[in-house]
This record gives structure tokens, C-alpha cells and sequence, in this order.
């Protein structure tokens, strides 16, 4: 089976891992949250992944570098809804600090990534 490139990066795996694991997470929230934070939390995840693996497909560097942008600007998204969500207690500390952590280790990743999209 053919592995396309965005498979192949560090950052979209770590972003497609922690969709995965929050998925999980909101599984365990109040239904009342289903189409709020739950709905939000997992798009977002999502929108991480997708906008890098869609950046793959871009012919330009600039065009590459636009949906990394995205990809962070979701990520940030990301982590203030997961900031609320452990102001509202439906997560515990491990959680959040995990989850923050890979956060921040995506947002770094990113960053690299785009930098040296728009240096080619």
C-alpha cells in the first residue's frame, strides 16, 4: 500500500495520535456537551491533521505554508477549548497537562514546518 507523504511526517502523526486520544477523552463527557465542547473539541482535533495533510497536496511552498497555518490556528482552537474543559472539571489535571503538552509539542512541529515550507 502506497504511503502518501503527509503520512510520513512527524507532525501529522502526532496530530492524527492526538485526535485519536481525545476522541477517547470526550467519550466520557455529559451528553449535554455533545454538540457543544465534545463536537468542537473533536473538529478541531481533526482540522490539525487534515490542513497539514491537505497542505501536502499544495504545488507551491506558500500554498503548503498557508494550510500550516491553518493547521496551527486550529490547534489553538484546540487547546482554549481544552483550557474550558478543565475549568469545568470534565477533565482531571493528568489529562490536561498531558494533552497540553502535546499541544505544545505540535505548535513547536508546526512552526519548524512552516519555516522551512517557506524557505524552499
Amino acid at each position: 500500500m502506497k504511503q502518501f507523504s503527509f503520512e510520513k511526517l512527524n507532525v501529522w502523526q502526532k496530530s492524527k495520535d492526538l485526535s485519536v486520544n481525545l476522541y477517547k477523552i470526550t467519550e466520557k463527557f455529559p451528553d449535554t456537551e455533545r454538540f457543544g465542547l465534545i463536537s468542537q473539541i473533536r473538529r478541531c482535533s481533526i482540522s490539525v491533521a487534515s490542513n497539514i495533510a491537505e497542505g501536502t497536496g499544495r504545488n507551491s511552498p506558500k500554498d503548503k505554508a498557508r494550510f500550516t497555518e491553518i493547521a496551527y490556528a486550529s490547534l489553538m482552537e484546540l487547546l482554549n477549548q481544552f483550557i474550558i474543559t478543565y475549568d469545568l472539571n470534565l477533565i482531571t489535571k493528568d489529562q490536561y497537562e498531558s494533552t497540553r503538552k502535546d499541544i505544545e509539542e505540535i505548535s513547536r512541529m508546526l512552526n519548524a514546518l512552516r519555516k522551512s515550507q517557506l524557505n524552499q
